[in-house]
């Protein structure tokens, strides 16, 4: 039988083009707004352009309980290297604010997915010394995981609630939640966003572990393997993936994100690990495959699109 596998597309600098959105007409079935990389400022003028020249619907994700670096400048710290975190003015900070007083002496910090690794090694009033566990890339806008705790973060940013009011005056119908973690995060975003389409995603230990809870309250979640990798160590993904397509129920759908296609933010042509990892994702029985950085940042988004679709279309017909 003929599976329907929905594709859920990214938009970024490389895509938010009246040639890519015309595009996605005929061949995407969402479009994902991610709230950590568009700026709050933007997201009518954004929502408008993109009504501009598609109807496909648009989707808001939520940048969730997710500690993110502010950095004015990038550069490679080496391992054993002192650096500073400032607490307000300075080249380095976090975002949300707040999570500087939450840090605590002998932290652990990995931070994007350079392989940068940091401890607190002293607290101050306005500033924390860090000092470099194992070389890596200081860049704005990465995410920030704590290994050694589990930190207090609210399941909503102030940009989100208010990229919320936005979305809900422009009618949008299209919802992720970030960092989905237990029930009550559900039950508070359905409160929050009555008659709306909602996927939670997941993407930590916990929400792994409450899988089955989340169930009751939710029935669209995402795998997005690239922050879960984080929480669970990479090693665990193809197992942390497949336990979730086995024990979900029936009438539960499970889209999966992040490095389908990573070698064609560069290159025009995938993989052949690429291709077998999709193709794999789709015999566990996902119901969507998301492109990110392929069609948000990458040169060749609408190729992307169409290797996908090209992989849908062998699988339908070529299914063992």
């Amino acid at each position: 039988m003929k599976q329907r596998i929905n594709i859920l597309c990214t938009l970024g600098p490389s895509s938010l083009n009246k040639s890519f959105l015309e595009f996605t007409n005929r061949n995407v079935d969402l479009l994902r707004l991610n709230m950590s990389h568009v700026k709050l400022k933007n997201l009518e003028t954004t929502i408008n352009y993109i009504r501009k020249y598609s109807n496909v619907p648009i989707c808001i994700d939520t940048e969730g309980a997710q500690i993110r670096t502010k950095v004015t400048f990038k550069k490679r710290i080496l391992s054993n290297r002192l650096i500073t975190l400032n607490k307000s003015k300075g080249n380095f900070k976090l975002y949300p604010e707040n999570v500087f007083g939450l840090l605590k002496l002998g932290d652990l910090i990995d931070i994007g997915f350079e392989g940068l690794e940091v401890k607190v090694k002293k607290i101050m009033k306005s500033k924390i010394i860090l000092i470099c566990t194992k070389t890596g890339i200081l860049e704005t806008n990465k995410g920030v995981h704590i290994k050694n705790r589990k930190i207090p973060l609210n399941y909503l940013t102030d940009k989100d609630h208010e990229s919320i009011k936005i979305g809900k005056k422009l009618n949008i119908k299209n919802y992720a939640l970030s960092f989905t973690n237990t029930k009550k995060d559900i039950v508070k975003f359905n409160d929050l966003l009555k008659k709306t389409k909602k996927i939670y995603k997941i993407e930590t230990a916990l929400a792994l572990k409450n899988f089955k809870t989340l169930e009751k309250y939710g029935n669209y979640f995402l795998i997005d393997r690239g922050d879960l990798s984080k929480s669970i160590n990479t090693e665990m993904i193809p197992y942390a993936q497949r336990y979730l397509f086995k024990k979900r129920k029936k009438n539960t759908k499970i889209a999966v994100a992040t490095n389908f296609l990573e070698s064609m933010i560069e290159n025009p042509y995938p993989t052949r690990a690429e291709a077998n990892d999709i193709y794999n994702s789709l015999e566990m029985g996902s119901n969507g495959l998301v492109l990110a950085a392929e069609t948000a940042i990458g040169k060749y988004p609408i190729k992307c699109v169409n290797f996908l679709k090209s992989i849908i279309k062998n699988f339908n017909k070529n299914r063992l």
